[in-house]
C-alpha cells in the first residue's frame, strides 16, 4: 500500500472516530459539566490513557514495528509472528502486575499527579473512578501490539477504526447507566473499561482473520526481546513528550480553580482532531514504510516519503491551526454550551483552545519526523530531545502560572511552545545526519501553503467580525453560523491552494513505479514490487 493510500485510510477512519468523539464529548459536557465531578472523571480517564500512549502506542510501537518489519523482510511471516507472540507474552508479564500495583496505590499516585485535588471532595471520587477505568490500560496495550502487527502487513483499516468503539461505549454507558448509579462519573468510568475490552476483542479477531493470530505462549528472554526492551526503554522515558506534557497539564491545572482540568480536557479534545486525522495517520503509515525501505536499502525512496509526509502534514495542519485560533470561542460555544456547561466554561475553554492551536503544526511535524529515527532503530535521540522539551515545558508553566495571570492559557501555551522546540530539534538532527534533506518541492509548496493559510485567515477574521451577533449565542442559528464558517475556511483554503499550486488531485492517487521519478512524485513513492 502506498503512503498516500495508507494515510488516507488511517486519516479517514480517524476522522470518523473524531466525529463520534465529538458526539461523546457533547454528551459528557452536558452530563458532567465542567466542575468537580468532571475534573474527577477526566483525571481518571487521562491516567490509563497516559500510560497507554507513553508505553504501548509510544515506546512499544516505536520499537516493535521496525523489529517486526525486519523479521518479516528477512525471515518471513512465521519468524515475525513468533517474535510478535513472544512480545505479546512479555507485555502481559509486565502489564498485569503493573496495573494491579497502581490500582492498589492509586491514592498516592493521584496525589502526585493532581496535587491540587488532595484536599478537595473530588479526590476520593477520582480514586474510585481511576480504579474502574484502569483495566483499560491492559486491554488497549495488547490491542496496540495487534495494531502494530496489522499495520506492518499493510492492514490499516481495522486499527484505525478501533477508537470508534471507545466513543460508542462511552456514549452508551453514560446514557444507559447514569440513572442506575450515584452519578455520571461512575457510568463513564465503566464505559472506559468496557471500551478497552471491546477494542482488544476487535483487533484480536482481525489478527486471526489476517493469519497473524496472537496465541498465548510462555514468555522467554531471547535476543530479539532484549533488543525490543533496549529500543523501547528510551522511548518510554522520553518519546511521548506530548503525552508527558499533557499529563503535566493535569498537575498544573489541579493547582488552579475547580473546572480548569475540565477546560483543558475539552480544549485539548478539539485541538486533537487535526492531530489525530493528520499527524497520527502520517506517523502510523510512515513508520512501517520507512522501516521496510531502509531495510531494503532504498534510502532515496525513504527520503522522498519523509518529505511527502511533512508536506502533507503542513498542508492540513497550518490552516487547521489558524482556523482553531480564530474560531475557538464559537466552536466551544456551539459544541459544549448546554446542560451543566455554561458561558464561563466556554470562555475558559476557548482561551485554552486558542493557545493549543499555536502548537498544532509542531505536533504534526513531530509525528512526521520521529519515524525517521525509529525506522533506523534509534530511540535514544528522540529521548534526549523530548526530555529537553519536557524540561522547557515545566519551566514555562512555572513562569506562566506564577509570573503572569494566564492561568489555563499559560498551561496550553507552554505545551505548544515546547512542542515547537521538540519538532525543531528533531528536524535539525535529521538534517545534520543527512537522513532528511528538504527537497525543492517541499520548500516551494510550504511557502504556497503559508500564503493560502494567510488568505483563509483573513477571510475567516472578516466573517467572524461580520457575524459576531449570531456567533454570540449557542442556539440553532449560532450552530449553523459556526458550521458555515468552518465550511468557508475549507473552501477558501482549497480555492487558494488550487490557485497557488499547493497540491494536485492526481498526486493523491499516483503510485510511483521508478525511484528516478521521486522528485515529482505525489504522496506515494513505493514501488508495488517493493512490498514484501
Amino acid at each position: 500500500m502506498s503512503l498516500g493510500r495508507a494515510v488516507a485510510t488511517v486519516g479517514g477512519f480517524t476522522l470518523l472516530s473524531r466525529i463520534v468523539g465529538f458526539i461523546r464529548d457533547i454528551v459528557l459536557s452536558a452530563v458532567l459539566g465542567s466542575g468537580a465531578l468532571a475534573d474527577a472523571f477526566f483525571v481518571a480517564f487521562k491516567l490509563p490513557n497516559f500510560f497507554r500512549r507513553l508505553f504501548a502506542e509510544g515506546a512499544f510501537s516505536a520499537a516493535f514495528v521496525p523489529l517486526f518489519s525486519r523479521e518479516l523482510q528477512g525471515h518471513g511471516r512465521d519468524a515475525a509472528l513468533a517474535f510478535a507472540r513472544q512480545a505479546h507474552a512479555g507485555l502481559l508479564l509486565v502489564l498485569v502486575p503493573f496495573s494491579v500495583l497502581l490500582m492498589f496505590g492509586m491514592p498516592g499516585v493521584l496525589a502526585l499527579l493532581a496535587p491540587g485535588m488532595r484536599d478537595e471532595p473530588s479526590f476520593a471520587m477520582a480514586v474510585e473512578f481511576v480504579r474502574i477505568t484502569f483495566p483499560y490500560l491492559l486491554f488497549i496495550s495488547l490491542a496496540s501490539l495487534y495494531g502494530g502487527v496489522l499495520n506492518s502487513i499493510d492492514r490499516f483499516a481495522h486499527v484505525a477504526a478501533t477508537p470508534i468503539l471507545l466513543n460508542l461505549a462511552l456514549i452508551g454507558a453514560v446514557l444507559g447507566l447514569t440513572p442506575l448509579l450515584p452519578n455520571a462519573g461512575y457510568a463513564a468510568s465503566i464505559g472506559v473499561a468496557i471500551a478497552g475490552l471491546l477494542q482488544w476483542l476487535w483487533l484480536l479477531i482481525a489478527c486471526a482473520r489476517d493469519g497473524v493470530s496472537m496465541k498465548l505462549v510462555r514468555p522467554r528472554w531471547t535476543e530479539r526481546i532484549a533488543r525490543l526492551v533496549k529500543l523501547a526503554t528510551p522511548v518510554a522515558i522520553g518519546g511521548g513528550a506530548q503525552q508527558i506534557s499533557s499529563m503535566l497539564d493535569v498537575v498544573w491545572a489541579s493547582l488552579l480553580p475547580v473546572g480548569t482540568i475540565s477546560a483543558i480536557y475539552y480544549a485539548d479534545r478539539i485541538a486533537q482532531l487535526p492531530l489525530g486525522v493528520v499527524g497520527i495517520a502520517i506517523g502510523t503509515a510512515l513508520l512501517p514504510l520507512l522501516a521496510r525501505q531502509l531495510r531494503a536499502g532504498q534510502a532515496r525512496s525513504a527520503m522522498a516519503n519523509q518529505n511527502r509526509a511533512i508536506e502533507f502534514g503542513l498542508m492540513l495542519s497550518l490552516p487547521a491551526a489558524l482556523a482553531l485560533w480564530l474560531l475557538a470561542d464559537p466552536l466551544i460555544r456551539t459544541l459544549f454550551e448546554r446542560g451543566r456547561f455554561g458561558p464561563d466554561d466556554t470562555l475558559r475553554t476557548a482561551s485554552a483552545l486558542a493557545a493549543f492551536a499555536v502548537g498544532l503544526p509542531a505536533f504534526v511535524l513531530v509525528k512526521a519526523l520521529t519515524p525517521g529515527f525509529f525506522a533506523r532503530e534509534d530511540t535514544r535521540t528522540p529521548l534526549y530531545i523530548a526530555t529537553t522539551a519536557i524540561v522547557v515545558n515545566i519551566v514555562l508553566n512555572i513562569v506562566f502560572l506564577y509570573g503572569t495571570t494566564l492561568a489555563q492559557v499559560g498551561i496550553a501555551l507552554a505545551t505548544s511552545l515546547s512542542g515547537w522546540l521538540n519538532a525543531g530539534m528533531l528536524a535539525i538532527v535529521l538534517r545534520r545526519r543527512r537522513h532528511w534533506v528538504p527537497d525543492e518541492r517541499l520548500i516551494s509548496r510550504s511557502t504556497r501553503m503559508a500564503g493560502a493559510t494567510v488568505g483563509m485567515g483573513l477571510a475567516l477574521w472578516a466573517a467572524v467580525v461580520w457575524l459576531a451577533q449570531p456567533l454570540a449565542h449557542a442556539n440553532f442559528l449560532g450552530v449553523v453560523t459556526a458550521l458555515g464558517l468552518c465550511a468557508l475556511g475549507a473552501i477558501v483554503y482549497a480555492a487558494l491552494g488550487a490557485l497557488l499550486g499547493v497540491v494536485k488531485l492526481s498526486e493523491l492517487r499516483v503510485v510511483m513505479r521508478r525511484p528516478s521519478d521521486l522528485g515529482s512524485a505525489g504522496l506515494s513513492s513505493i514501488d508495488p514490487g517493493e512490498q514484501p
